[in-house]
């Protein structure tokens, strides 16, 4: 019989330094054992999903408990036979988990644990508590405990707004909140005593430890688990639960059954009528693009919303002191007057600017009457597959509301085109940035090709048209790029506390004009990291509004679309796409600059 894979799932909270050094270190470890998964790292812990050899894991289980950090670090182990993940990713993130709500310390308040035999036990003998399921809603259908009460998100970010939509009489009741492997349930029981519930407790190490020691009683059918095997029923094994390739639906046995389920093609959350908007020409839904786009959105006066989260640190300020120290290049009188006009909102409506706000609240900034600056529409569509969209996107054209523009944008242009799809952006281009775009069709698409970019699997060439001929033929930068903005809003080199970047640039033609053509492909993906790379090297974008030659900052951001172009292209992109993986390659036509 050949040898089980062994898999592990494990986090621990603990103030974690020399993040890059560590992420060396675990990197070469777990090369050279062969473990695959994913390690994040982040000041606030460890959270991680590996498999590979029984010999391999425990090596890495002492390298990591060696440090008196990580020392209690209690994985949770299953085996498969076969290897569920495709490639290693040691990343360095702000949370390891992502929840968006400043002042959330579990390691300093973590709920009371509940171990999974003694909530078996309370469930045996009936006793009155309500199960609140914290996962996302597509997990929650493959299996759930019996008469649980999901928590309704489709991502964890959204949950502190879904804590607030509870029932107020749960605030003085026994909840028991549970996840997969418990991580989640760290975060989420400090917030919800932040927002006054009581009795919260933890299931201590999630679903997975509860069918370790109890099996599957009082839980009803299977365990999503974020890797190749989908399912784990209560003995911890794979099950027959499948995930739908074009839109990563997970998918039951009775799903797989239904003659909406084509492999590779469509399941019951994805299929459409052969009538319907798949069966469209990618002229029409240019077409229609076009006439959504004309007039421009943003050019007819309406009223703009602003979002407005409160960080933590600002629990319990006046709305008016909050937005004040906030913003404070923006007058006291000048907030006062926005208040006064019923302008600042939340779900509830205006607010007063005496009005006490609590970590995480989300407000709203209304602007009436306003009318955007105009930019490029002239979006045209490359592929339209089953579970993506690639775009040529124009230029001047923001890609996502921002500053000034919020219905000017692409997000919204797509919207109001194809009211009936969901069509998130993968990656990012800058306002002034031409070429290869890449949109999901579902979140779980959107989640599978966000790794592509992330781990260096998707591959983006751009062309750029620079300032001056350059002494080099060939070369790479790994200059670090500063993590916040600098006083001109604009990221720049920074040696010592900036983020890894790298960039590969390679000089096609020098023009008798003086400037030359220059092809770059990133291997990481900062903002503005090929514009600040090239103007660090000396060689600015001719036309980058903000990277100027000599290594000077200009103050604008977005051009208008009569200024000279800003002469970056996203011209090639690489992806792994269809029922085979393949990797697969996009090109566009080179620009007139470019020639």
């Amino acid at each position: 019989m050949p040898t089980p894979v062994v898999n592990i799932a494990a986090y621990r909270f603990a103030p974690l330094d020399r993040l890059p050094d560590r992420r060396t270190d675990l990197r070469a470890l777990c090369g050279s054992q062969h473990l695959k998964g994913t390690i994040l790292l982040s000041p606030e812990g460890i959270n991680l999903f590996l498999a590979g050899s029984r010999g391999g894991i425990d090596l890495l289980l002492q390298h990591l408990r060696s440090d008196p950090l990580l020392a209690g670090l209690d994985p949770k182990e299953s085996l498969s036979d076969r290897q569920p993940f495709s490639r290693l990713l040691v990343k360095i993130k702000k949370e390891i988990i992502a929840f968006g709500v400043d002042g959330v310390r579990p390691g300093d308040a973590a709920s009371p644990k509940l171990p999974a035999k003694e909530l078996k036990q309370w469930l045996d003998e009936g006793r009155p508590v309500t199960l609140l399921d914290t996962r996302n809603d597509y997990e929650v259908r493959l299996g759930t405990f019996d008469n649980a009460l999901p928590i309704g998100v489709n991502h964890f970010r959204d949950f502190p707004a879904a804590v607030r939509k509870l029932p107020p009489e749960l605030k003085q009741q026994p909840i028991v909140m549970f996840c997969t492997g418990g991580i989640r349930c760290e975060k989420a029981g400090p917030f919800m005593a932040q927002e006054g519930f009581r009795q919260v407790y933890q299931l201590d190490g999630g679903i997975l430890k509860y069918f370790e020691d109890c099996g599957g009683d009082h839980y009803t059918g299977d365990c999503f688990v974020f890797d190749h095997r989908v399912a784990l029923n209560p003995q911890l094994e794979e099950t027959a639960a499948a995930q739908c390739f074009a839109c990563q639906q997970p998918l039951t046995v009775e799903d797989q059954q239904s003659e909406r389920y084509i492999p590779g093609v469509s399941c019951p959350s994805c299929w459409r009528p052969p009538a319907g908007l798949r069966e469209v020409s990618l002229a029409d839904r240019e077409a229609m693009l076009a006439a959504a786009c004309d007039p421009l959105p943003g050019s007819v006066p309406a009223t703009n919303e602003r979002p407005l989260n409160v960080p933590a640190r600002y629990d319990r300020w006046t709305l008016l002191d909050f937005l004040c120290d906030y913003h404070p290049h923006i007058a006291r009188q000048e907030w006062l007057a926005v208040i006064e006009q019923g302008h600042l909102c939340d779900r509830e409506g205006p607010l007063a600017a005496d009005v006490v706000v609590r970590g995480g609240h989300r407000l709203v900034r209304l602007e009436p009457n306003t009318i955007e600056p105009a930019v490029n529409a002239a979006i045209r569509i490359v592929a339209w597959e089953d579970g993506l969209v690639i775009f040529d996107k124009p230029a001047p054209l923001p890609m996502h509301p921002c500053g000034r523009f919020h219905r000017n944008t692409m997000t919204e242009m797509l919207a109001r085109a194809f009211p009936g799809e969901y069509l998130a952006p993968a990656h990012r281009l800058d306002a002034n940035t031409t070429g290869l775009v890449v949109f999901a069709r579902s979140r779980h698409a959107a989640k599978a090709m966000q790794l592509q970019f992330e781990d260096g699997t998707a591959a983006k060439t751009y062309l750029c048209r620079v300032v001056g001929h350059p002494a080099w033929n060939t070369v790479t930068s790994c200059q670090r790029i500063s993590r916040t903005r600098s006083a001109n809003g604009c990221r720049i080199v920074d040696p010592d506390g900036g983020d890894a970047a790298e960039t590969e640039f390679r000089v096609l033609t020098r023009f008798s004009t003086g400037d030359s053509l220059i092809e770059a492909v990133p291997h990481t993906g900062r903002t503005n990291q090929i514009r600040v790379h090239l103007w660090d090297l000396g060689h600015p974008i001719v036309g980058d509004p903000v990277y100027l030659p000599g290594r000077q900052l200009g103050a604008r951001q977005t051009l208008a679309p009569t200024d000279p172009p800003m002469c970056l292209h996203a011209w090639r992109l690489v992806l792994e796409r269809g029922p085979d993986r393949a990797r697969r390659q996009n090109e566009t036509a080179w620009p007139s600059w470019a020639e």
